[in-house]
Order: structure tokens, then sequence, then C-alpha cells
């Protein structure tokens, strides 16, 4: 199932779902966005990640064509956030490569992160990112898994004000370290928190969500289908008739809608290096929203699965 998410789910889906006319077949014009706290800007709900998708060969002409296919798919579609990180391997330099072969990329809300100790090698490190994405500034960096958190933080404030990154933020991944993430949290004026949410992972529903939203926070939702895993715990499963009361036509539309209806949630990045499957992604941020009886109904449905 990982390496093909959907092979059976589409073909296995309940009438009521596979006969409604939802916004991804019908085409989509508006999708939706949410506004960065604090600012006056809108992103789209859903953007994509990088991690192991990106992390490819950079002179593999193949493998480099399929990863400009679906950037380009993601701009043209309404997408905006890109997530990276110089832990994620060529990633970075892939989405350059990538971006160069685009040419014009309206849209683009680039975000990457530190990744490393002492403030000379984050600045260093912060630098060469901004090489490898080929943009003479990027949107939002973030501390990746608070590495050195105390160290960044101070250098990236000065760096926003003074016009080098439009946002700052900290991350954290599988769902670890929340309890310093709330410590830092309460205490830093950050613009964007990113951390691990999902009809299954539910944690952050008790105090990381709230309090972004308390502090007007954004939020970055990644391992929103947790690798892949959560199609495999799906398996053969039925998309159920109710999925058409949103306007889902497969299970990863349900699963992001789940994360992206939370008013907290300002973006969800799920990665994918195929176009098919991106575009099924982007269909999240189409047509009905779960209301918050639909949003207990998807998580017990997963979670009896």
């Amino acid at each position: 199932m990982r390496s093909d998410r959907r092979r059976f789910l589409q073909g296995l889906a309940g009438l009521g779902a596979a006969l409604a006319l939802g916004p991804a077949r019908a085409g989509c014009k508006a999708r939706h966005t949410r506004s960065i706290p604090g600012s006056s800007e809108a992103i789209p709900v859903i953007g994509m990640g990088t991690w192991l998708t990106f992390g490819i060969d950079p002179d593999n002409e193949s493998a480099l064509t399929q990863r400009t296919a679906v950037l380009r798919t993601l701009l043209e579609q309404g997408g905006g956030m890109v997530d990276s990180s110089p832990m994620y391997g060529t990633s970075e330099q892939v989405v350059g490569r990538c971006l160069e072969r685009i040419g014009r990329h309206r849209g683009l809300f680039a975000a990457t992160k530190v990744w490393t100790t002492t403030a000379r090698q984050g600045y260093v490190q912060m630098e060469h990112s901004k090489a490898l994405w080929g943009l003479p500034r990027l949107d939002l960096m973030q501390v990746h898994n608070l590495l050195d958190w105390k160290t960044h933080l101070p250098n990236l404030f000065a760096m926003k004000d003074r016009g080098e990154i439009r946002y700052v933020g900290v991350t954290t991944s599988h769902g670890r370290r929340h309890q310093e993430l709330i410590r830092i949290m309460q205490r830093e004026p950050l613009d964007f928190v990113q951390f691990t949410y999902n009809a299954l992972d539910r944690e952050a529903e008790d105090t990381l969500l709230p309090l972004a939203r308390d502090r007007g926070m954004a939020v970055i939702v990644n391992r929103p289908f947790r690798r892949g895993a959560l199609f495999e715990h799906i398996g053969r499963a039925p998309l159920p008739g109710w999925a058409a009361e949103i306007d889902c036509d497969n299970w990863a539309q349900v699963l992001l809608k789940f994360i992206i209806s939370h008013p907290a949630v300002t973006c969800a990045i799920p990665a994918t290096r195929r176009v098919d499957h991106l575009r099924e992604n982007l269909g999240a941020a189409c047509g009905a929203l779960p209301d918050a009886a639909m949003r207990r109904r998807i998580a017990q449905h997963v979670a009896g699965l």
C-alpha cells in the first residue's frame, strides 16, 4: 500500500461517494486558504513536503523531470507552501532545479529549516539553502526539531527585522518533544509552528492547537498520512458514503480534510512524488469542510478500521 497508496481504495469506494460529483472531478476554481495570524497574507491549506520524495539524485533526468511535474502541478493548481530542510538530503537542491525549469512561480511560499548548531554554522547553512532554492529571499525559516533553538531564534528574529526572511518558526516531528515545544510557544513570538497531527495522532488537540490559536501562530501539519502508514491502516476499507457530504472522492481527501478543518490549522504538507497523488491531495482544498461532528465521525471511523 505504501508504494501505491490508493490502489484498492477508490475502486471500493462507497456508492454515495462514487456517484457524487465532488470538486476534484468537476474542477476547482476556489481553493480554501487560511490567513497567517497577525498578517493579511493568506496561504493555501494544502502545500507539499519534500522529505524522502525529493531527496533524489539531481542528475537523474527522469526523476528530476517527474519532480518538476509535481512541483509545477502544485503551483499551477493553487498549492503554495513547499517545505524542505537541509536534513532532507538533496531535496533543497532538487527543489531549486525544479523551480529553475518551471520559471515564473507565482504563489510559491518557500519554507525551509536551519538544522545545525552555533550561530555561525546556522547562518552559513541558511545562506546555502537560499542559494540551492535559487531565490532572493525565503519566506519561512524554521528551527528544525528544536535543534539549538536558543541560539537560532534570536538570529532568525533579527533576520526577519532586516527583511532577509519573512516569517520565523520551529518544528517537531513524530509527535516528539511536545512539552518543550509548548514552553517555547509560551515564551517566544513565533509566526509558525510545525508538528504532527492526523486522524490517529491527535495529541496536538489537547494543548498545541489551542495554544497556537491563543498565541496567534500559524500551524503547519506534517506527517498527515504517517508517511503512508495511514493508508496501510485503512487497507481495503471502502470509502464511506458520508464522504460525499464533504466532497471527498478518496481517502486522501478525507484524511486531509480532517486536518485542515481544525480551526487552528493553517496548512498541511503531504509529501508525494506522483502527480496523480498530488491532484488528489489538492482536492482536499475544495468543497465542503467537516464540521465538529463530522470531524469526530472521521476520527472514530478511522480508529475503528
